[in-house]
């Protein structure tokens, strides 16, 4: 069959198994293999392996989960190969490909399929006259990009989306060209993540970071895992909670869903282990919450904790790290007592008991971590539920204590470090304050567009230029229709991309795809190779070198796209910033983000050539509180009343086994029994039985937000799982036609794609 051939997901010719109970062994290895052989450069590929997130190699490009001080010659997991692989592949996607399909062709293909197709190898325009992508040079992609930005009658009009694959120095020299424009509109990845988590920390710790580092997953006692799935979503994490579970640390999972990855684990590079088949046991209590009951859940947590104390006082709260560095106790105090254990037993969808036990657990250990994701974060409520997590921490001293914190769960690699870059609608003061000192100009300080903003201005005309570095923006987002509608209406749409997505799909009056260097290749400028560098979910900042040699000499590297556009942008001068000279040595990049942020990154050139590199070091972790107190904040939050009209359910979205983002590397999901497809929906027997359905019947649904608009999808495979009644689940990106636009959540505005009430039918088309 082509490389090319048109294969659309038909879920009828699917097969559901039982969903495993373990992650990792054998079916990780073979997994791994396979997805090597599929991409057509096995020997390439295998030798590139042995360079992922080693001191002398490259930052793997898939999660942001940190490297060990001594990492083993093998430092990567099953996702981590599908990731090189993926990006190491032999099949490619140049100008002949183009001419064989219509842009309207390509958007009926699934988002693995497009991505399927290999490696862009040349910047390419479309022509509206032919439905097509055709060849453009470099010169004049800047030279259209460059008209296109000067002629808006404001820089405003233009949007500059940034994903979490951007180096720092990328996003660095980004986020100056786009103050240097005029604008802060600067959404990113994290605004439809983990901004939720940024605001509710910011608040109550005074830092929009995790708090732990890895050494502190070695003197733990309890790991509490909320609202994540490690196995697939980051499968190192898997390392470390294997290793303290065997030490005797005790981890409780709180998922709607129970994951493979979370019940046992088995190290595929652990020979014994292996060869007997011996996996660790994970989680040993695993609570299963409404989806979106979990603010209630760790209200109750809170309220046993609190009740404990009264019965003995002096005996369970940390009183002396309350007094000398929190404030907001008796606030909280009167809330939890106020709240009663009916509702919070109803709103939390687990009982009484477990709550009690969960408790306990946590009273009884002396240093506790926090860990969470979009389980969390992707609530209208998501910034109090962080916020009474935060709380409980707080009530036993279990931050800035070792082995004891908050530990966000970033997804991408590097969505981290381009915030600390300056990748963020909201102007940094201090980043703000360096640009004018070492640039010269002063950068505009209006709050800029976040992504749901973004959407909004572009659908309605006040944004009509949207420019991405990375990601695949139309598949990321909530609301794919409206969203792909939005972007239809600008005059130009630039995707800096390694792969053909749907993005690209979804074009504006004009569109160009600049195609460029990927984490694992050499990117060699006129003074030599260079390093780039990332930052990962526990502010550790390390240099990254790619080793293979370039898809095609066609391509550029992200910095120098970055440059040729600025210049095309703001003339030969570039605005009184030498673009090309930065960009000929990253060693200067680095020079000026030392220079613009000195607290952080002095001494940059020099501390990356450790091996692993150096740390941010995080203020709430040194009782440096940076709250408008000075001290940690304690939340009160009311409960939610989530009950949805008799027949709607809670649904959710996650990601497949086979996936990392809206990369979609096979049509498969083994620890949860998927093959062959992605068009399910995971749903409670009696649920399914309810609605007059079987197990395999197929279904459609239908979304239900106040904004009267109609959202639907149809011909979805039911299949039946272990998930509370009145939840269900489905894979992104296939659910986010369902997602609102105007559902995000408070404060933060970040979309609600954990929390889509819908109804479910039998589909009889």
């Amino acid at each position: 069959m082509p490389a090319d051939e048109l294969t659309p997901d038909h879920p009828e010719t699917g097969k559901v198994t039982e969903s495993e109970t373990k992650a990792g062994g054998w079916p990780a290895l073979g997994a791994g293999l396979k997805h090597i052989r599929a991409q057509r450069n096995t020997a390439a590929t295998l030798k590139t392996l042995l360079k992922v997130n080693q001191p002398e190699g490259f930052d793997c490009p898939g999660c942001a989960w940190p490297e060990p001080d001594d990492p083993s010659r093998f430092e990567f997991c099953e996702n981590g190969i599908k990731a090189v692989a993926w990006e190491a592949t032999g099949k490619r996607v140049g100008p002949e490909f183009f001419p064989r399909h219509t842009v309207t062709e390509l958007r009926a293909q699934t988002d693995h399929w497009l991505e399927s197709q290999g490696r862009l190898t040349h910047p390419m325009r479309y022509n509206r006259a032919t439905d097509k992508y055709e060849p453009v040079s470099w010169a004049q992609a800047f030279e259209l990009v460059g008209d296109t930005l000067r002629g808006l009658d404001s820089p405003d009009r233009a949007v500059f989306y940034t994903s979490g694959r951007t180096s720092n120095e990328a996003a660095f020299l980004y986020q100056l060209f786009v103050r240097r424009f005029g604008t802060n509109n600067l959404p990113d990845c994290s605004n439809m993540c983990h901004e939720s988590s940024g605001v509710a920390l910011g608040e109550t710790i005074g830092i929009g970071k995790g708090t732990v580092r890895l050494h502190d997953f070695e003197q733990a006692d309890l790991i509490l895992v909320i609202g994540q799935n490690p196995g697939t979503n980051h499968p190192r994490m898997l390392t470390e909670l294997g290793k303290a579970a065997k030490r005797g640390c005790r981890i409780i999972a709180v998922n709607p869903l129970k994951e493979a990855g979370l019940l046992g684990f088995l190290h595929p590079q652990k020979p014994v282990a292996m060869l007997t088949n011996h996996a660790t046991s994970i989680a040993s209590m695993y609570l299963q919450p409404l989806v979106g009951g979990d603010l209630a859940l760790f209200k109750g947590v809170c309220k046993r904790v609190l009740e404990a104390e009264d019965a003995g006082p002096g005996g369970v709260l940390d009183a002396a790290f309350i007094e000398a560095h929190t404030v907001g106790l008796e606030a909280l105090r009167a809330d939890v007592s106020a709240t009663g254990w009916d509702e919070i037993v109803e709103q939390s969808g687990v009982g009484r008991e477990d709550i009690v036990a969960l408790a306990d657990a946590y009273m009884k250990a002396e240093r506790v971590i926090a860990c969470w994701a979009m389980g969390l974060t992707q609530h209208k409520h998501a910034v109090p539920t962080i916020q009474m997590v935060v709380n409980l921490l707080l009530l036993r001293g279990n931050i800035g204590r070792p082995g004891a914190g908050a530990c966000p769960v970033r997804g991408h690699s590097n969505v981290q470090g381009d915030r600390t870059m300056g990748i963020f609608e909201k102007p940094p003061p201090a980043l703000m304050d360096g640009l004018r000192r070492v640039f010269g100009f002063e950068p505009p300080t209006e709050e800029g567009y976040d992504a749901v903003g973004a959407i909004h201005a572009m659908a309605s005309g006040e944004a009509q230029v949207f420019i991405g570095m990375g990601g695949n923006f139309v598949s990321a987002a909530p609301d794919t229709g409206y969203v792909a509608d939005a972007l239809g209406r600008c005059k130009l749409t630039v995707q800096v991309s390694t792969k053909l997505n749907r993005s690209h799909t979804t074009v504006g009056t004009d569109a160009l795809i600049l195609p460029c260097l990927g984490r694992t290749e050499t990117d060699l400028r006129s003074s030599g190779p260079q390093r780039v560098t990332v930052e990962d979910s526990m502010s550790q900042v390390h240099a990254s070198m790619g080793r293979n040699t370039p898809a095609s000499p066609e391509l550029m590297s992200e910095p120098a796209i970055i440059a040729g556009v600025a210049v095309a942008t703001l003339g030969d001068d570039g605005g009184g910033i030498d673009w090309r000279w930065l960009t000929d040595d990253y060693g200067r990049i680095r020079d000026k983000i030392a220079d613009c942020l000195p607290d952080l990154f002095e001494g940059y050139n020099e501390k990356i050539q450790s091996p692993g590199g150096f740390y941010l070091g995080n203020s709430a972790a040194d009782y440096d509180w940076k709250t408008a107190s000075r001290k940690a904040q304690f939340t009160p939050a009311p409960i939610p009343d989530l009950s949805l009209p008799s027949g709607q359910l809670r649904l959710m979205t996650l990601r497949s086994h086979d996936q990392y983002n809206t990369t979609v590397y096979g049509m498969n999901d083994r620890y949860r029994g998927i093959t062959g497809t992605r068009k399910v929906v995971f749903m409670h027997a009696e649920d399914i039985a309810d609605r007059g359905m079987q197990p395999d019947d197929l279904a459609d649904m239908e979304s239900h937000f106040d904004d009267g608009q109609a959202r639907a999808i149809s011909g979805y495979r039911v299949v039946a799982c272990d998930i509370p009644r009145g939840c269900a689940a489905g894979y992104f990106p296939e659910m986010n036609p369902l997602v609102s636009a105007n559902s995000f959540a408070d404060r933060s505005r970040t979309p609600t794609s954990k929390f889509i009430p819908v109804t479910v039918t039998r589909h009889d088309g």
